[in-house]
This record gives C-alpha cells, structure tokens and sequence, in this order.
C-alpha cells in the first residue's frame, strides 16, 4: 500500500473506524437486504473515507473542499440509513451508540476539514 498523505489525516482514520462499525453493525441484516441497504449503507460509508483521500490528493484548494463536501452528505445518509435499521428491528437502538458518537465526531471534522481548506 501507498504511504500517502492522507492515511495521516486524523478525519480519514476515523472514517476507516467508521466504515468498520458500519460493516460490523449491517453483518447481520436479513439476506433480503443485501442488494438493498445493507449494499447502500456500505457503498456511502466507504464513499466517505474515498472522497477525503482523493480530496487530499487534489493539489487546489477548490478541488479539495469539493471532495471533502461530498464525504459529509454520505456520512448523513448513513446516519439515516442506520436509523431507518431501526424500524424493522435490524438494529436496536442500543447498539447504535458507538457508531452514533463516531458520527458525531466524524460530521465535525470533516466540517473543520472543510472549513479549513
């Protein structure tokens, strides 16, 4: 694998955590859902840590910050994908904690992310 730039960025390693819980809490999911939101849920948040890695590639500032723009909407739509779990009771409330604090804490970095760049 490449040492790139990126893999040093705090906001990229928190969304490889992310897409781990993502992967760990969906495991589950009835077969049914495979090509549905299990398939969904997955591609977004694997959406989010590619788009700050190609962003951090991008040598201007304009383009970075369009990269970084489009990781933050897929981190919402996993958000509502993992709520939207919890109405067929994939999921239980409970269990989204974790993954809920690294939303959180996700959403806000790469907020400063874009804010910065």
């Amino acid at each position: 694998m490449l040492n790139l730039n990126h893999k040093k960025l705090d906001v990229w390693k928190l969304s490889m955590e992310f897409i781990g819980e993502v992967y760990r809490l969906s495991n589950d999911f009835p077969r049914s859902e495979n090509y549905g939101i299990t398939n969904q849920m997955r591609r977004a948040s694997v959406s989010i840590s590619s788009n700050i890695a190609e962003g951090s590639s991008r040598k201007s500032s304009t383009e970075r910050k369009r990269f970084y723009e489009i990781a933050r909407p897929s981190l919402i739509e996993v958000d509502t994908q993992l709520e939207m779990s919890v109405l067929p009771g994939y999921l239980e409330n409970k269990e989204l904690e974790k993954v809920n604090e690294l939303t959180n804490h996700l959403f806000a970095k790469i907020t400063n992310l874009i804010i910065r760049t």
